[in-house]
């Protein structure tokens, strides 16, 4: 698939980061098709989509034109015979047999020339692209949360991933008016490998009692960062953050500087995930 014949993008997942990808998908001007098996989660996505184009017209960054435009090029389904595109992007949980799963039935309604990307923030591309048609055409785009906003994207080349697939995500990413890193494959690839020791000893500070959350987060962005280890992760979801870590403790054979925190795993377990439910490490309700 040549860039300029991309003229329909599927995105698999409606949740934060597949409702933003598929956003400024609507935006740069493409036919948007964002699919989800849960019909509340898609009712969601379209109320949070309209409330960010709201506040972009709010803001002076968009019209009235630009959101009408965008809408019309976003339409929403549980289908995924009606997912034929000629780029289908995943945004779903960060589980290898599930992300193939998807890929795997997609191949049956679209062309060898269809491009497979991956919003996967560690699972390496070629483990992905295992054992699916035409793995050529499996390339990771990870995009950063809030999509609709961060600029970085990271075009990772699994071992199978073909150059010229490579560069048209390259090129996608430039016309969503994205900043593309291209990354060769490795688990959390460069920015989530070297930003998981924020959270990871951040959260060991928090085990062994040196200060609270609050403590650590204040001292932090008294050093300079926009916002401390504990405020991200509810940001980000502090299950999706639990994954990715432990994908990446797996992912290089039990390295113990990669392992996950009890304290974060009781905060996924009792639903405390951050910003979206209410409640993590702070409390939003």
């Amino acid at each position: 698939m040549k860039f300029e014949n991309i003229k329909t993008i599927g995105i698999v997942g409606a949740g934060t980061m597949g409702q933003g990808i598929a956003q400024i998908c609507a935006q740069a001007g493409y036919k948007t098709i964002l699919f989800d098996i849960n019909a509340q989660v898609l009712r969601k996505a379209e109320a949070t989509t309209v409330k960010n184009l709201d506040k972009g017209i709010e803001r002076g960054k968009l019209t009235e034109a630009d959101k009408q435009a965008a809408l019309e090029n976003l339409s929403y389904t549980g289908d995924t015979l009606q997912l034929s595109c000629d780029v289908i992007i995943e945004a779903v949980v960060e589980r290898l047999e599930v992300k193939q799963s998807i890929f795997k039935d997609l191949d049956a309604v679209n062309t060898p020339d269809t491009i497979f990307a991956s919003n996967t923030s560690s699972i390496p591309i070629t483990r992905i692209a295992a054992g699916i048609p035409h793995p050529e055409r499996v390339v990771g785009m990870h995009f950063f949360n809030p999509a609709h906003i961060m600029k970085l994207v990271e075009v990772i080349s699994g071992a199978a991933t073909s150059l010229e697939v490579a560069d048209t995500i390259r090129q996608l990413a430039l016309k969503l008016e994205k900043k593309p890193v291209m990354a060769k494959d490795a688990p959390g690839f460069i920015v989530n490998r070297v930003a998981r020791h924020f959270y990871v000893e951040g959260l060991k500070l928090l085990e062994e009692g040196v200060t609270d959350a609050k403590g650590i987060d204040r001292l932090m962005q008294a050093s300079g960062f926009k916002m401390g280890p504990f405020e991200l992760m509810d940001l980000i979801g502090v299950d999706t953050n639990y994954s990715v870590t432990s994908s990446m403790f797996e992912a290089f054979h039990y390295d113990p500087k990669f392992r996950p925190s009890r304290i974060q795993q009781q905060k996924v377990d009792a639903g405390h995930h951050g910003r979206k439910s209410g409640k993590g490490f702070y409390d939003y309700q």
